[in-house]
């Protein structure tokens, strides 16, 4: 008995300590995610790149934001353009025929603003890539950093009137594909012959490996230190694994819907439901058939946090709570779409690659429950649950009442 009592305060003790350090360690930064996006764009007589990435990564990256108001102006970024570009050519590498290959030109350096969202975008011109020769791109950014796994670069490529899509993340920071004859036939004389449908804006991208090509995807020419080039499903797969973990109001989300004492037919109706509602609108936005706006989306995020943990403060017993999950979840889902609504995927791969990023979405959540069950399970048998539960909600909503405020204000 001695040892499930201690067991018991151990587990409630552990969960409060860690939700409300995290209150003050989190701050704002609820989507830790950095995204790059980048373009190939193959011709037969060069091959031109188009990288794009949000001002705060800039910022993080190179500085630059003299007046400390989380924003670059035009000034402060023309004083940060060539230790920018120096960076990315460092760290951004391509490889045709197993060597090397420098960019010959800088095309352009801009600032682009477009709304809400500020993005630095460089266009590269490179060699071509000839007949049967491999071409191989890594990226290094932030790989020794400690922020490493919170980047993805997402990466399309276009020849032809074919496409390939691959999220570099993580240790898996090696796209590469080999150029076949048939391929290279198709290939037009340069950029204007493009097929309509595979020229992107600037500022878009794609994510999750995902090769077209008649030929299988290799790594031929690339150091196995770079990381293993990976299949498109698993590539997805590994994105929603990365996305959820770097979104902590997710996560934070999630914890207060669960560290309410509910039974396991409870439980089971609720993750269900937030499962259910989160996929149909991760879906609807990513084909475009919906499209609220982030500024809308992200709020309401804090929001649904603030709202659980009100909800476990005031009462003791919950009751359809699976209802209230649904409706959340929707919104949950809009925003798990934010990474892949700007992507341009090919239309018969788009329903491989959503499951395969739900995937992920679930693999972390079905974790997270196997994790926290028994852990909750003792703490609600221990004579202080309802003051952790109150002390964990309390954190949780003092987290979310900051995150709703910076995003409603922002």
């Amino acid at each position: 008995m001695r040892f499930l009592g201690a067991m018991r305060f151990l587990a409630g003790f552990l969960i409060v300590v860690f939700f409300t350090v995290q209150a003050f360690s989190w701050k704002a930064d609820a989507h830790a995610y950095s995204a790059g996006y980048t373009t190939l764009d193959l011709t037969r007589s060069s091959t031109e790149m188009t990288y794009s990435l949000d001002e705060l990564s800039v910022i993080e990256l190179v500085g630059g934001d003299a007046n400390s108001n989380g924003m670059l102006e035009q000034e402060e970024f023309d004083a940060i353009k060539e230790p920018l570009t120096a960076l990315l050519q460092q760290n951004i590498a391509l490889k045709i025929g197993g060597a090397v290959t420098p960019w010959t030109k800088v095309i352009s350096c801009v600032l682009d603003r477009q709304g809400d969202a500020t993005k630095v975008i460089l266009k590269a011109s490179y060699p071509p890539v000839g007949s049967g020769q491999p071409i191989a791109m890594t990226d290094q950014l932030y790989k020794q950093s400690k922020t490493s796994s919170n980047y993805v670069d997402l990466l399309t490529i276009n020849y032809g009137k074919q496409k390939s899509t691959a999220a570099l993340s993580g240790d898996n920071r090696l796209w590469a594909m080999q150029m076949t004859e048939n391929e290279y036939a198709d290939l037009p004389s340069d950029a204007s012959g493009l097929s309509s449908e595979n020229k992107q804006p600037a500022n878009t991208g794609a994510d999750g490996q995902k090769n077209t090509a008649d030929q299988p995807v290799t790594a031929s020419g690339a150091g196995e230190s770079e990381g293993d080039s990976t299949s498109g499903w698993f590539s997805f797969f590994e994105l929603g694994i990365h996305h959820i973990l770097g979104g902590y109001d997710h996560l934070l989300f999630l914890f207060s819907l669960l560290i309410a004492r509910q039974s396991f037919k409870q439980y089971a109706a609720m993750i269900t439901a937030f499962t259910v509602a989160h996929s149909i609108t991760l879906t609807l936005t990513v084909l475009g058939i919906i499209n609220v706006s982030p500024r809308l989306v992200e709020p309401a995020i804090a929001l649904s946090i603030c709202y659980v943990a009100i909800d476990n403060l005031v009462r003791r017993e919950v009751s359809y709570r699976w209802v209230l999950t649904f409706l959340f979840g929707l919104i949950h889902g809009m925003g798990f779409a934010d990474l892949l609504k700007a992507m341009d995927l090919p239309k018969t791969e788009l329903a491989g690659d959503l499951i395969s990023f739900n995937l992920g979405i679930e693999a972390v959540q079905i974790l997270l429950v196997a994790v926290l069950l028994p852990v909750l399970y003792l703490l609600h048998k221990w004579q202080y649950a309802r003051r952790a539960v109150m002390t964990g909600s309390a954190a949780a909503l003092a987290l979310g009442a900051v995150w709703l405020a910076e995003r409603v204000f922002a």
